[in-house]
């Protein structure tokens, strides 16, 4: 139904049009016209043959309104769906009456505003035809008009043109107030484009039902990057598109009732964030300030609850809620019309009985003195039980918050106890690293004391076996024993180098051996640290267990530090030397 009464009046405005002398009837062939244009913007099926069926007993003479009702109402009005473009309905019949109707003449205003403010005539007059805004109306929609042009209401120049239709009627024709609006009665200060622009803004909210409309970034869903769209949102979506001209369309995000916003932090340089999460997807928004997006939040979840509690857009519903407040305020002045008649005839009866009603009214108001009376000091003890109940509540609440604070304070020395075995087991982690590291470093130590050993050993072979040579030398023919007198200071001289070499590696040794020291008084050092943590650890009620190094065998120390070889095998290394070192002595 509010379709058709919408639909309706546009309609009402082509037909007048049409009618060119006023006498509430068309021409057949206008109508033909009217109803193939209806039917192709309403994208119904046209019979170009259903009208002629329609008024086939009258083939000649104009066709009036309620002749053409019929026929409207059957091959039109009940087969529309609501699939195609109101606006390009109303641009229709707006085509049709603007030409007849409208005087451009000192209008501030285009004919794009005209239509605008046109359209708005349509949704706000009421629903009775001539069609007409009533007082109530024109100030709803001067308002709107004034706030969105960022201007100020002034109630006294509403007031002095309130006076001025009072005079002449209570009501203005779409023509009118096109008249009203274009001359600047209403917007004096502001130019021309301010006044469009909030025309325009209107239009948005109470034709296209636009809640919001701004630019915003949207993250897109595959490239996952940034793109700043003008966003609309309407009852049941919110479209973007390139710019606010909104000539190129990018998507619709779909809402209903199961949809829901939330903000979002800051994230990836973006500021101000907040997502719409709908049943197939979600979209990232980011907005220009956090009033903006405070607003849009907003906005997005009024429309959601609007969708679930099944209401239309708010400006609809307090539209219909002020045409039912006028029809019920002038159902009552009817009433009450009524009413009056009926007591002005019941008066003469009523005179007569005021003497006696006087009386009964005196009774009345003793009965009235004593029942106040009573309810008074019912009153009184009521308040004075409220007041005893109020002391024990604030006792209780005393109470409460003592030992809320008790509370507080055991769970902060808690706290303070969990952080100081948190700094503890930290320190005890520090120490056992340091005795993995000194551990580490005695390893590396004894490897290289190793090594240095096994070079000293084969030295020490190399010398044996030069001892040895020597000593066979010396047994050979006496004509050899000047040259071999020679290769024995070569050799001896070698001898000599392999002492130096024997001696720096001696110096190494104990350089090793010193090092060794250092390392093992490290891990002493570390073993005591952890020791010591041990036994503060288990002064704490033992919530952290220290992992200890297994236990090592006693070394073997020889003159060269930790020995790399058993006892037993370093007596038999020695006899073996004796007996080489013996054998040259013998042979000579």
């Amino acid at each position: 139904m509010a379709l058709r009464s919408e639909l309706l009046k546009s309609i009402w405005h082509a037909f007048t049009a049409l009618d060119v002398d006023k006498s509430g009837k068309v021409s057949k062939s206008q109508l033909k016209v009217l109803s193939h244009n209806l039917c192709t913007v309403m994208r119904i099926p046209h019979d170009p043959v259903a009208l002629e069926e329609h008024f086939k007993d009258d083939d000649e003479g104009p066709v009036s309104t309620q002749g053409y009702m019929p026929y409207l109402n059957k091959f039109i009005l009940d087969k529309v769906q609501d699939n195609f473009n109101r606006q390009d309905f109303n641009r229709m019949c707006w085509t049709l009456c603007a030409r007849k109707n409208l005087n451009r003449t000192h209008l501030l205003i285009s004919d794009e505003d005209a239509f605008k403010i046109w359209c708005i005539f349509n949704f706000l007059s009421e629903d009775k035809y001539p069609l007409a805004m009533v007082t109530e109306e024109i100030e709803y929609f001067l308002r709107k008009l004034t706030e969105a042009m960022g201007g100020s209401w002034v109630e006294e120049r509403f007031e002095d043109y309130k006076l001025e239709l009072s005079t002449k009627q209570q009501c203005l024709s779409a023509w009118e107030l096109i008249t009203l609006v274009g001359t600047g009665t209403f917007s004096k200060g502001m130019d021309r484009q301010t006044l469009s622009m909030g025309i325009t803004e209107v239009f948005h909210e109470l034709i296209l039902d636009v809640f919001k409309q701004g630019y915003m970034m949207k993250k897109g869903h595959k490239r996952k990057n940034w793109t700043e769209r003008w966003f609309l949102l309407r009852p049941n979506s919110i479209s973007y598109y390139v710019s606010e001209d909104l000539a190129e369309k990018k998507g619709d995000i779909l809402l209903d009732g199961n949809c829901c916003v939330e903000s979002l932090p800051d994230k990836e340089g973006k500021k101000c964030l907040f997502y719409i999460k709908c049943s197939d997807k979600s979209y990232e928004v980011s907005a220009s300030d956090k009033k903006r997006k405070q607003e849009w939040i907003q906005a997005i979840q009024t429309c959601i609850s609007l969708l679930k509690l099944g209401q239309p857009a708010p400006h609809r519903e307090s539209r219909q809620k002020r045409r039912e407040l006028r029809q019920k305020q002038q159902a009552e002045q009817e009433e009450l019309e009524l009413r009056m008649r009926e007591l002005q005839t019941a008066n003469e009866n009523k005179q007569h009985e005021l003497e006696a009603m006087r009386k009964k009214l005196e009774e009345a108001a003793a009965n009235a003195a004593e029942e106040e009376k009573r309810l008074l000091q019912t009153q009184t003890e009521q308040q004075d039980r409220y007041r005893m109940d109020l002391e024990r509540e604030k006792m209780v609440r005393q109470e409460m918050e003592e030992q809320v604070a008790q509370k507080s304070s055991e769970l902060e020395q808690y706290l303070q106890r969990v952080r100081e075995l948190e700094d503890m087991y930290h320190l005890l982690e520090d120490a056992l690293e340091d005795e993995r590291g000194a551990r580490q470093d005695e390893e590396t130590v004894r490897r290289l004391q190793a090594r240095l050993l096994e070079e000293e050993a084969a030295k020490r072979a190399e010398l044996e076996q030069i001892h040895l040579h020597q000593q066979r030398a010396i047994s050979e023919t006496e004509a050899e024993k000047q040259e071999l007198e020679k290769e024995r200071l070569a050799k001896e001289s070698a001898l000599q180098a392999a002492m130096l070499q024997l001696e720096q590696l001696e110096r190494e040794r104990q350089g090793a051996l010193q090092q060794y020291q250092d390392v093992m008084q490290k891990l002493e050092d570390a073993a005591n640290n952890t020791r010591t943590w041990k036994h503060k650890v288990a002064q704490h009620e033992g919530l952290v267990r220290l992992i200890q190094p297994g236990s090592k065998g006693p070394q073997k120390i020889t003159n060269w530090g930790p020995a790399a070889f058993t006892e037993a095998e370093l007596s038999l290394r020695e006899k073996d030397w004796q007996e080489k070192k013996n054998r040259p002595a013998q042979t000579q």
